[in-house]
């Protein structure tokens, strides 16, 4: 049975129009911006300046346009899974938003615990400890993961300050480095020098601008909700381009600052913010500064866990809109008109591999395996989106950002020079990959003959 006729028996969702273009920024910035990409660019030198553009105007622009053309073509709820089924059929919009929803159930976990042993390390050696502490940061994440999920159980109404307000703690923690590292170049103080903007390019420096392009990934996660905001058609692509703007800008000035306040060299991809936070209280006399960066990340880490909790359980709801997931999936609460199965069952899985990863090294194991299975899936949704975007008429930028998620596949492939054998990393990879799109189609095509 045609998707459309599937939709059409389930009847439209009662969503409630909750998003406008502020909240839409917000989201925008909250899903988007990783402060932690801060300190990886700026351990690579001022060269990573360069590699910021170049990821902006081959991966960043390209993504912009592609989710303000598809988006305004295609504003129902869905996004991407939308637009590649309207674009190439049922089947690929449903392996697209399978592999986003699942690669996003690994990522979940992974922001929890990084963000928050981050935050903690900008609290000097106690905050180390506990960054150390593995079961005190799971149970943190486990706090942090069921009131995101709770919040947006009740709505977006309620939910979305939680990105609101992340966001803007993003941004804060932003601004705070940015004007210490302006006060070191004002000062004379500056760490590093900045005479060395043009990357070397070998392998190390494709490697790493493949990765921080996919910092800009994340434009495309608000659109998921278009049943939910207020005039999308119009609403998305202007959200995207305003909030685009203040993104590059976020990532170009922080490392920038970062590279103000500590020399690149002695950067720690890790706890390069608590560095740059200890060097500017030293530069200003400002004990307090450190907390206050710590507290402020902490606050955009939850924005961002609130974006990706939201965006990512729409997918399967709109999968179940259409009964190639179970009916279930797009059940909603009958008070607050939210997809609270898809929620409470998102939040579920992520418990559980947050757990894997504590109970014992057999289940870490296989929560590494699991990873390690999505690593391409993730990337196969991009593919899609500019593919799509190719075929809605953008000749230029469906093509530049299909070339960087490519190569993004092909870097991802190489195993890393500390894998014992490469043989096994490669069957694991490419052997995962291929259980879980044999798997999305076993679950297609139950459901096509039901």
């Amino acid at each position: 049975m045609p998707a459309a006729d599937r939709s059409a028996r389930l009847g439209p969702p009662p969503l409630r129009r909750e998003l406008g273009l502020r909240d839409l920024v917000l989201f925008n910035i909250a899903a988007v911006v990783g402060i932690r990409w801060l300190a990886a660019a700026a351990r690579a030198g001022p060269a990573s300046l360069s590699l910021w553009l170049l990821a902006a105007a081959f991966f960043f622009v390209p993504s912009a346009l592609a989710v303000a053309r598809l988006s305004a073509r295609f504003p129902e709820q869905g996004g991407l899974y939308v637009w590649t089924r309207r674009s190439f059929g049922d089947w690929h919009g449903f392996l697209c938003g399978w592999c986003y929803w699942l690669s996003n159930l690994f990522y979940i976990p992974n922001l929890l615990l990084a963000g928050l042993g981050m935050a903690a390390y900008t609290l000097g050696e106690r905050g180390q400890a506990l960054s150390e502490n593995r079961s005190l940061l799971i149970a943190g994440s486990l706090l942090l993961l069921w009131l995101a999920a709770l919040t947006h159980l009740i709505g977006l109404r309620v939910g979305k300050w939680t990105e609101n307000l992340g966001a803007l703690g993003t941004y804060a923690a932003g601004l705070l480095l940015v004007g210490a590292g302006a006060a070191a170049w004002m000062l004379g103080a500056a760490a590093t020098r900045l005479d060395s903007l043009w990357p070397r390019w070998d392998w190390g420096a494709v490697n790493f601008w493949s990765q921080i392009a996919f910092a800009f990934g994340g434009l495309e996660l608000g659109a998921v909700m278009g049943a939910e905001i207020r005039r999308p058609a119009r609403t998305v692509p202007r959200a995207a381009w305003i909030s685009g703007a203040a993104i590059a800008a976020f990532y170009l000035c922080g490392t920038l600052a970062l590279l103000a306040l500590v020399p690149a060299p002695d950067l720690s991809i890790l706890t390069g913010l608590a560095q740059g936070a200890a060097a500017a209280s030293r530069l200003l006399d400002l004990p307090w500064l450190g907390p206050l960066l710590g507290a402020l990340i902490a606050a955009g880490i939850a924005g961002q866990l609130g974006a990706w909790i939201a965006g990512s359980a729409r997918v399967p709801f709109a999968i179940g809109m259409d009964r190639y997931l179970p009916r279930a999936f797009a059940r909603l609460h009958p008070r607050w008109g939210t997809p609270y199965l898809a929620l409470l069952t998102q939040a579920a899985a992520c418990t559980l591999f947050l757990g894997a990863m504590q109970w014992g090294e057999n289940l870490r194991a296989g929560y590494q395996l699991l990873v390690d299975m999505t690593v391409i899936t993730y990337f196969i949704p991009f593919a899609y989106l500019f593919l799509a975007a190719r075929r809605e008429g953008l000749r230029a930028a469906g093509p530049a950002g299909l070339v960087v998620t490519l190569l993004a596949i092909a870097v991802s492939l190489a195993p890393p020079a500390e894998t014992q054998s490469p043989w096994l990393f490669e069957a694991k990879l490419l052997g995962g990959c291929a259980l879980l799109v044999g798997a999305a189609r076993m679950v297609f095509s139950r459901a096509k003959q039901a």
